[in-house]
């Protein structure tokens, strides 16, 4: 059975088929000359599957359009707790003179944040 190659599974986003045509939606707006180009290649990919797959006798379409698509599955990032490898050099005593209350008060709550990292 014919398998798409490691280049075209990347470029697809995702793929539906509607009123005989078969919709390919693109991850990156820079795969769509290409498989623009290789439309012949989806059709015979599809009409294989049709013959190995008989669950799949349904899916036919006379018609490949390529579009870009903003939805696309994200690749998932794993989030790994950071651990950091230096050390507060603020002690948190410095003067704050300004006479803006508002602004004032942000330097203290910056202060405590120092003085807080500090003792843990």
């Amino acid at each position: 059975m014919t398998q798409l190659p490691p280049r075209y599974k990347k470029a697809i986003a995702f793929i539906y088929i509607k009123d005989d045509t078969l919709f390919l939606a693109l991850s990156h707006p820079g795969y769509k000359m290409e498989l623009n180009y290789n439309k012949n290649l989806f059709k015979d990919l599809l009409s294989n599957v049709q013959k190995y797959v008989p669950e799949c006798n349904s899916y036919g379409a006379s018609k490949v359009v390529v579009f870009n698509s903003k939805y696309h599955t994200p690749k998932v990032l794993k989030s790994e707790p950071t651990i950091p490898y230096y050390s507060e050099l603020s002690s948190g005593e410095f003067t704050t003179d300004i006479d803006d209350e508002e602004l004032l008060a942000k330097f203290e709550r910056t202060k405590e944040l120092i003085r807080e990292r500090l003792s843990v």
